[in-house]
C-alpha cells in the first residue's frame, strides 16, 4: 500500500493477473468509477508479491484474489486493519515514537502522497498515481504538509528565514514589519 499509494479496496481487489513481477515491475489497480491504472512498484515489492503468490493457495487461477485470509477467502478491510495494527504494535516495541501514532490503512496512502510531493513530483503525476479524478483532491496533500510550506517560504523569502546572527538586529525583521504595515 505504501509503495503504490493505493486505496485499501484497490489492494484487496488485486488478482494474480494484476501483478507484473518482471521488469518493469507494476500492478494494475482497479479504482473508483471503474477506472484502471498501472502503478510502478519497487523491485523488492515485486519480489515479495512473487513469493506471496507462489506460497498462497489460489484455486481460481490468475483471476484469484492476491490477498486471502486463513480460510482462503478474499481478505477484507477489517483483515487489513487487523494486520496493520498487529505489525505497528510489534514495531512500536522497537520504535517508541510509533506508540503515540494513530496509523490506519489510509495513512499509508497519505504518506505516499507526501513522499512524492517532497521528492518534487508534480501534482498532475501524483494525481494520476493516486487515481484522483480532480487535481483539487491532490492539492489537499500540499496544504497538509508544513515542511512543504517551509520550503516554499524559503524559496520566496530566503533572507527572512535565515537564522539571525548573534547580537545583531536583522534588517529582515525591520523589513517584515515595514512590509506588514504597507498591507
Amino acid at each position: 500500500m505504501l509503495n503504490t499509494g493505493a486505496r485499501v479496496q484497490e489492494i484487496l481487489d488485486l488478482r494474480l493477473c494484476d501483478i507484473r513481477t518482471d521488469p518493469p515491475h507494476q500492478v494494475r489497480l482497479h479504482g473508483k468509477g471503474g477506472k484502471t491504472r498501472l502503478c510502478p512498484i519497487w523491485p523488492q515489492t515485486a519480489q515479495l508479491l512473487q513469493e506471496h503468490s507462489n506460497n498462497a493457495a489460489h484455486s481460481g487461477g490468475s483471476e484469484s484474489p492476491l490477498f486471502v485470509n486463513r480460510q482462503g477467502n478474499k481478505l477484507t478491510r477489517f483483515g487489513v486493519r487487523y494486520l496493520l495494527k498487529k505489525h505497528i504494535g510489534a514495531g512500536a516495541r522497537a520504535t517508541r515514537t510509533l506508540q503515540e501514532k494513530r496509523i490506519h490503512p489510509h495513512t499509508l496512502r497519505h504518506t505516499t502522497a507526501i513522499f512524492l510531493l517532497k521528492a518534487g513530483v508534480d501534482f498532475a503525476t501524483i494525481s494520476q498515481w493516486l487515481g484522483h479524478s480532480s487535481l483539487n483532491t491532490t492539492m489537499t496533500y500540499a496544504r497538509a504538509d508544513i515542511d512543504l510550506k517551509r520550503q516554499a517560504l524559503m524559496q520566496v523569502f530566503p533572507e527572512i528565514l535565515a537564522p539571525p546572527r548573534a547580537g545583531h538586529v536583522s534588517s529582515a525583521t525591520i523589513n517584515i514589519v515595514d512590509w506588514l504595515k504597507r498591507l
